[in-house]
């Protein structure tokens, strides 16, 4: 069995979820959740919450092991951004970009 999960604009860089994400692409989905709760990154919480969706999928399509599931693909693409200003000295501008991201993991049986 196999799942995919989409969570969309996601109020923090894309970059900083990759650094999370990048260490649990591969792993069971087991070792990853116990990770991602003694983690103290705010990414942890988002990735924490679309693993969790993509079980509940599974439970509801039918039955399945969660032992043998792994976290076969694991991506982020970065989202609209926001642009705001700044005022900076002798009447300049200085602006600032607060970007969002677009997550996607896929949940798979290892064979």
């Amino acid at each position: 069995m196999e799942t995919t999960v989409k969570i969309k604009h996601l109020k923090q860089s894309p970059t900083k979820i990759r650094f999370v994400l990048n260490e649990l692409r591969g792993c069971k989905v087991n070792y990853a959740i116990n990770i991602l709760m003694n983690s103290n990154k705010k990414a942890s919480n988002f990735i924490l919450k679309a693993i969790n969706s993509g079980l509940s999928n599974l439970e509801n399509k039918g039955d399945f092991n969660q032992d043998k599931l792994v976290i076969s693909n694991a991506f982020v693409d970065g989202g609209p951004v926001m642009k705001r200003f700044r005022p900076r000295a002798m009447g300049r501008a200085s602006q600032i970009l607060k970007r969002t991201s677009h997550l996607t993991i896929t949940l798979s049986e290892k064979n």
